[in-house]
């Protein structure tokens, strides 16, 4: 089994760089830190494909490609073992992602990828986290808008209860106030990918219904539910169910508990869209409820998504509630310019990728809270252009 991860020719590959998103990391990797900046590759099933994307995208002639396919294994593992970490776009990852994540954790490589598929990431964690631990390897999910601005969001609002009243919040809200952005066909085929699993296999349901689905041996509190309009009455807007709740939750109990609870084994958390006050703010919100986001024969197809001025003219605005027993709130703010699905996505899984190669943290299969932290929040800053500060 490899070892020497530093004498490796490459820090980081993009694997499946010819595809929407996988472009998009390239062309911030090339245009954020160009040759000064970490040692890069682009990889894919097709070298001509790769060579036309690089070319695309303005990067040095030079840059390195590499041709892999998971039809290939013999590729994947040469891949996974000439780089100290991978970022990859391929999904859904239920039907992709296996043998990527089997080579890297064999040749000790970090892995990040943009997977909100909790029902195969319970499989991952039960079938490679004890061999990932032996080997190094940080095997990272969810490194996009889902789930990171939300897992990092609940950990630096806790951190700020502890710093202002010695103790985390028992109790955190997660409400979106405001994105503008649009969806890739990728998104839509992993949530149809995810509900074909489920339907052949229906017992892996009850992992997708669980807010605790990916924290094996750990059941904690009853959860708020959110699947139908609320009024909340501390914020004075309706709230709607958000759709990307049903992965953010559960990484963010899996941070939780991987980091060995400091939110504490009673912590409560939940996800809404704020849709505003009164009449208005209340139909909007019953508007929400009853109309599917994607899962429609209207998604983009895999490959499309969002047009390069809707990626720049994109922002999210996203607010974490910290309520403590005695009537004291704390206000956490995080707030990201571009898209939040692709223009905001692609930096976030790019500067994951590069603190993985820099983090001297256990291996194993974790999130990007718990490998990370607050040394991922210093990379958001300073390159992505995301925000993260207390409103009160």
């Amino acid at each position: 089994m490899p070892t020497d991860r530093a004498s490796r020719p490459y820090d980081i590959v993009i694997y499946g760089a010819t595809g929407y998103t996988g472009r998009l990391v390239a062309e911030y990797l090339n245009n954020h830190y160009g040759r000064n900046g970490p040692k890069w590759a682009m990889a894919g099933r097709s070298a001509a494909k790769l060579a036309e994307i690089r070319d695309l995208i303005g990067a040095p002639a030079d840059t390195p490609l590499i041709v892999a396919d998971i039809a290939d294994p013999a590729s994947v593992k040469a891949m996974a073992e000439s780089t100290r970490s991978i970022v990859t776009t391929v999904g859904p990852y239920q039907l992709y992602g296996e043998p990527v994540v089997a080579a890297c954790v064999e040749a000790g490589t970090d892995y990040a990828d943009l997977c909100g598929e909790p029902v195969w990431m319970r499989q991952m964690i039960e079938k490679y986290d004890v061999a990932a631990k032996e080997s190094g390897a940080r095997i990272c999910f969810s490194c996009g808008f889902d789930s990171i601005p939300f897992d990092l969001g609940v950990l630096m609002l806790q951190k700020e209860a502890v710093a202002r009243f010695g103790k985390p919040a028992p109790r955190v809200k997660g409400r979106v106030r405001d994105t503008k952005g649009g969806v890739s066909g990728g998104t839509a085929a992993s949530l149809k990918a995810t509900l074909a699993a489920i339907a052949k296999e229906p017992a892996l349901g009850a992992i997708m219904a669980s807010p605790f689905g990916l924290t094996p041996g750990f059941e904690g509190p009853p959860q708020p539910p959110a699947d139908k309009p609320l009024y909340d009455e501390a914020l004075g807007s309706w709230g709607a169910p958000f759709i990307m709740a049903v992965i953010n939750v559960k990484n963010v109990h899996r941070t939780n508990q991987l980091l060995g609870f400091p939110f504490g084994k009673d912590f409560v958390y939940d996800e809404m869209i704020l849709t505003g006050p009164g009449e208005q703010g209340e139909a909007v919100a019953n508007y929400v409820a009853s109309t599917p986001m994607i899962g429609t024969p209207n998604d983009p197809l895999p490959g499309e998504g969002p047009t390069k001025e809707v990626r720049e003219n994109g922002s999210y605005d996203l607010l974490f509630v910290g309520e403590l027993p005695d009537g004291q709130a704390i206000h956490y703010a995080v707030k990201g310019r571009y898209d939040p699905g692709y223009g905001s996505t692609s930096r976030m899984l790019t500067e994951t990728g590069l603190g993985l190669v820099e983090s001297d943290v256990s291996g194993g299969v974790g999130t990007p809270g718990a490998f990370l932290g607050e040394a991922l929040v210093k990379r958001l800053r300073e390159h992505a252009e995301i925000n993260f500060e207390a409103e009160n």
